[in-house]
């Protein structure tokens, strides 16, 4: 990724970070359907998102034509607490009317190998997104690509059993998938992940660094510099 594409905007506070970002899913997601008549939208794996999630329920908006599929999964039980569904469902997804046909949850209770698998199958029916949300690790690591792993970016879903923190078993987007995407927004929030913002922003290849995107990237951030 060229830094010179990635659109850095620091925050004074999480909640004008957070308000920030709904703002810029809501246009995006107006603009898409006007322009599409749908909005294809990736969302963020962890905890980073929850706030954004909530804001989201209480807003008005086209649900109906909303398409949303995750980045990355681990391998859990489907309603277990620390899959990334159950988080995006009780904060937002159980509280507006996106059709269930139309959330394209990762099979990851299959297993790396099956999940990965039938999510490839998924997403070979889909051209380019709309909006990547991402978020970004301590160790710099984005959905459930780490660094000083290798990918096989011809594959738009991958398989794996070594992450570095648990649940070692995960599925994700590749690289090259995430990059499929006409914007990418990342939120980035705590001091904890300067380091992973310095190794960024030094050129470091890092799993952030690979992700591209022709119309740039915006990097939300707030307690980093």
């Amino acid at each position: 990724m060229n830094l010179k594409q990635i659109k850095w905007q620091l925050f004074e506070s999480q909640p004008s970070l957070d308000q920030a970002a709904v703002k810029k899913i809501i246009s995006l997601a107006e603009s898409s359907i006007k322009a599409r008549g749908k909005f294809y939208l990736v969302l963020a794996g962890g905890l980073t998102p929850k706030n954004v999630y909530t804001l989201l329920k209480n807003i008005k908006a086209d649900w109906q034509n909303w398409q949303i599929y995750f980045s990355d999964e681990r391998c859990l039980d489907p309603s277990h607490r620390d899959r990334n569904s159950t988080l995006a469902f009780e904060a937002w997804l159980n509280h507006v009317d996106v059709p269930m046909q139309n959330i394209h949850v990762i099979p990851s209770e299959l297993g790396p190998a099956e999940g990965a698998h039938l999510y490839n199958k998924t997403l070979s029916q889909v051209g380019d997104f709309d909006l990547v949300v991402l978020g970004l690790g301590e160790d710099a690591h984005i959905a459930s690509l780490f660094p000083g792993h290798s990918w096989d970016n011809n594959l738009d879903t991958l398989a794996v059993y070594n992450a570095p923190k648990p649940p070692l078993l995960r599925i994700s987007m590749s690289p090259a998938r995430l990059s499929r995407s006409k914007s990418v927004l990342f939120l980035v929030s705590g001091k904890e992940k300067q380091t992973a913002i310095n190794r960024w922003k030094a050129g470091d290849a890092i799993p952030a660094s690979i992700v591209t995107c022709n119309n740039g990237i915006d990097v939300f951030c707030f307690n980093v510099s």
